[in-house]
């Protein structure tokens, strides 16, 4: 019996949940909604043919043959949840309650938006059998042999994904030239006076880093840049950004930013179409912790987001469940453990716990406000944190972000002191 016939003829109608996007998100929200009691019917519809996989081993163990793959590990049958692989959600129809795929429509009663987002290509590049992209499991398993044979390879951003795949390249024993448009790695997340202890990182690996270096072109076995230079490339690893995938809403009514392309959820991750809901890296959301709208592509994100979803979906406290999370990621490069939690805007002021030259060291950011009391220390609360190799930092710097805490600047900058002793 197909999904369409099952849908309209169950005669006791039971509530259905469809979730578009079978990654980190729409897999834990199928999973939180029965852990918070949800007893209708829940549909799983992924794109790709593989069982449901996390994404963070592909630029670590899958790349380097450590691992064959990523499946959660999540019995679906025994949770009666309809998985669908191989199966993607074509439209959405919000009047109607129905999604559509090429085997026909599936009606709901609450949609669930996991689409996840999509790696943005290197123009001119489309084609080419020696450029990669590093996203999905294929991704990993055709860029795998690539590293076992020792390929030359040029990396084209100096991004997090960048500095990953670098660091696998590098341990797989290819030679790496990385090249980035910016005049410093992490252009787009970090401030150029941390970024750049962190640029030094790269020759400390083997790998070769060029910033301010544009790609003009990419033919076979060279990388093209502006400025004349030709980089010999087995093989081409483009990882220059993403854009949320909701390029399959256009015509259903749901509201997308026009800036980034992201669903624009509410506080409580619901759509502008009823009894839709957006979680994880298709959707951005207001904090009021931080007073501006978040768009988070990190891990940590697609997992809490769908407790939320699940808590207002299941009928959780009358006004609902508001999401606004302390973000949080992590990236492990050239043999260091990189933490960041909150969110920092320029205006903020940074102050250093430690010698960035070191193997571990910290740097906090305080939100600056009017002034401080005559004859008290100046003061700002914390609202975001960078820690190499320290993740006692982190781990007590999240909390004191989660609490909206005001810290001792002379305390905080010594790195001796327990973050938490800073605390007012």
């Amino acid at each position: 019996m197909s999904e369409q016939s099952k849908s309209s003829q169950d005669p006791d109608h039971t509530p259905r949940v469809v979730i578009v996007g079978a990654g980190i998100a729409g897999v834990q929200t199928a999973v939180a909604l029965r852990e918070q009691g949800w007893r209708g019917a829940i549909t799983l519809f992924g794109d790709e043919p593989h069982q449901p996989y996390d994404r963070p081993p592909l630029s670590k163990a899958v790349l380097l043959g450590k691992a064959e793959g990523a499946a959660f590990d999540v019995d679906f049958a025994s949770l009666g949840i309809e998985l669908h692989i191989g199966r993607p959600v074509t439209a959405l129809r919000p009047e109607a309650h129905l999604v559509e795929t090429a085997e026909g429509q599936v009606r709901y009663d609450h949609a669930v938006l996991a689409t996840g987002a999509e790696p943005l290509a290197l123009p001119g590049s489309a084609g080419l059998p020696h450029v990669h992209l590093l996203r999905t499991l294929d991704d990993a398993e055709r860029l795998r042999p690539v590293l076992a044979a020792r390929h030359e390879i040029v990396v084209v951003g100096a991004g997090w994904i960048g500095a990953e795949f670098a660091t696998a390249a590098r341990e797989a024993g290819c030679a790496v030239t990385v090249v980035e448009a910016a005049d410093r790695p992490l252009a787009g997340a970090l401030p150029a006076e941390v970024a750049a202890h962190m640029a030094g990182w790269y020759a400390g690996s083997g790998a070769r880093l060029r910033t301010g270096a544009r790609v003009a072109a990419v033919e076979a076995g060279t990388v093209l840049l502006a400025d004349g230079t030709a980089l010999p490339a087995d093989a081409v690893v483009v990882g220059i950004g993403a854009r949320p995938a909701t390029g399959w809403l256009a015509g259903s009514g749901v509201a997308l930013s026009p800036d980034d392309g992201s669903v624009l959820a509410d506080d409580r991750l619901r759509t502008s179409a009823p009894d839709v809901h957006a979680v994880g890296d298709c959707a951005s959301f207001p904090s009021a912790r931080y007073g501006r709208r978040l768009l988070i592509h990190h891990w940590d994100n697609a997992l809490q987001g769908p407790r939320t979803v699940a808590g207002n979906i299941t009928g959780g406290p009358a006004e609902g469940v508001v999401y606004d999370p302390v973000p949080y990621f992590w990236s492990e490069q050239f043999g260091r453990f990189v933490q960041y939690a909150g969110h920092h805007d320029r205006a903020d002021e940074l102050v250093w716990r430690g010698d960035p030259e070191s193997a571990a060291w910290s740097v906090i950011w305080l939100r600056k406000e009017t002034g401080p009391a005559e004859g008290r220390p100046d003061r700002g609360r914390l609202v975001a944190l960078l820690a190499v190799g320290r993740p006692r930092d982190l781990a007590q710097g999240r909390k004191l972000i989660e609490r909206g805490a005001v810290l001792d600047r002379a305390r905080a900058a010594d790195a001796s002191v327990p973050l938490k002793a800073a605390a007012l």
